[in-house]
């Protein structure tokens, strides 16, 4: 049975928010988000959790893993939105996402903020997308 996650849970310090024993059924958290759903589509389902729970160096090497992602913000987001303090999440070290929210206090939820600077994104890079198909016809 291929694992959904590269993230060995039971090494997790927040049993029950991120996967560990504690979670409900379905793989469903305390607020509701289905990290099975994402974490199914995740480039690291496969990787070995070691190679994502390293230090120094070798964090470089982790890091370029999620560099093609498909869910690379779903997992930054759940990272930070968890409190999550180690390992590889999003593309991110763990001393990087702890600066992160430490620039942004006032962050309640990030994934809301991630989505919604995705969907902002995705909405200002289709112009150019409709005017690149017009000119070519």
């Amino acid at each position: 049975m291929p694992r959904a996650f590269a993230v060995p849970f039971s090494d997790c310090a927040c049993p029950g928010e991120c996967g560990g024993p504690d979670r409900g059924e379905g793989g469903i958290g305390v607020d509701g988000e289905d990290q099975e759903t994402w974490g199914d589509r995740a480039v690291c389902r496969t990787a070995d959790p070691d190679e994502l729970f390293v230090e120094g160096a070798a964090q470089n090497r982790a890091k370029a893993l999620c560099t093609g992602c498909p869910v690379r913000t779903e997992c930054l987001a759940y990272a930070l939105d968890h409190r999550i303090e180690h390992g590889i999440w999003g593309g991110m070290t763990e001393r990087e996402r702890r600066a992160l929210l430490r620039r942004r206090p006032l962050v309640t939820s990030w994934r809301r903020l991630l989505e919604t600077a995705r969907s902002e994104h995705d909405r200002l890079a289709r112009p150019d997308e409709a005017r690149a198909w017009e000119a070519t016809g």
